[in-house]
């Protein structure tokens, strides 16, 4: 008898002390997901800056311009003199193929207005899993892994959603449970530099 009323007093007490209790107070890797999904960081579109007119021959033999040009949706007609302030030579003057044209032109409304190159969406962020999550205290570190979604045919060219990169970020557990580093405190790393640093994950 004595037992059971032993039992059932802590299991009141356990109760009491989970009744103040939210899903947030416990850092799970379902609630570790959740958060880094949601943040503004991780839902940041990745952009792509379409260059046309006169261009260095830097811009014209960058990575991501030499995809347009496999695809035939730029040329480049070189030129014999460059613009000042645009050099070493040659550089290109870069026009829009009518194969281009018909793939870009539909983006371009939801392009980022601005004084230079044209910045358009292409490309989006998806968490693969959540990799390890290390507490200490009121911090932690959560390892996750993450790929590419394309948005457009841009974004498929661009950017291959098989490749997935490994990330680490901080969080820290406040009054109201845990939640994602976007900004730098110490000893953890935000989800923005996170982000930007992430390396491929070997197949």
């Amino acid at each position: 008898m004595r037992t059971t009323k032993a039992l059932l007093a802590v299991s009141l007490c356990l109760i009491s002390l989970c009744a103040g209790c939210s899903p947030r107070d416990f850092l799970t890797r379902r609630l570790a997901a959740d958060l880094i999904s949601a943040s503004d960081a991780f839902k940041t579109a990745q952009l792509f800056d379409l260059r046309t007119g006169i261009v260095s021959n830097k811009d014209f033999s960058s990575p991501d311009s030499m995809v347009l040009q496999r695809r035939g949706w730029i040329i480049g007609v070189e030129q014999n003199r460059c613009p000042e302030g645009i050099n070493p030579s040659p550089c290109w003057d870069v026009l829009l193929t009518p194969l281009g044209v018909d793939t870009i032109r539909p983006l371009l409304s939801n392009a980022i207005p601005g004084s230079g190159p044209i910045e358009i969406p292409v490309a989006r962020r998806e968490l693969v899993s959540i990799a390890g999550i290390s507490k200490s205290g009121n911090v932690a570190d959560v390892e996750f892994t993450w790929h590419w979604i394309s948005s457009n045919q841009v974004g498929a060219a661009l950017y291959d959603s098989g490749v997935q990169y490994w990330s680490k970020v901080g969080f820290r557990s406040y009054d109201d449970g845990w939640r994602v580093v976007e900004e730098a405190i110490p000893s953890n790393q935000p989800l923005d530099q996170s982000l930007r640093n992430a390396q491929p994950v070997e197949p």
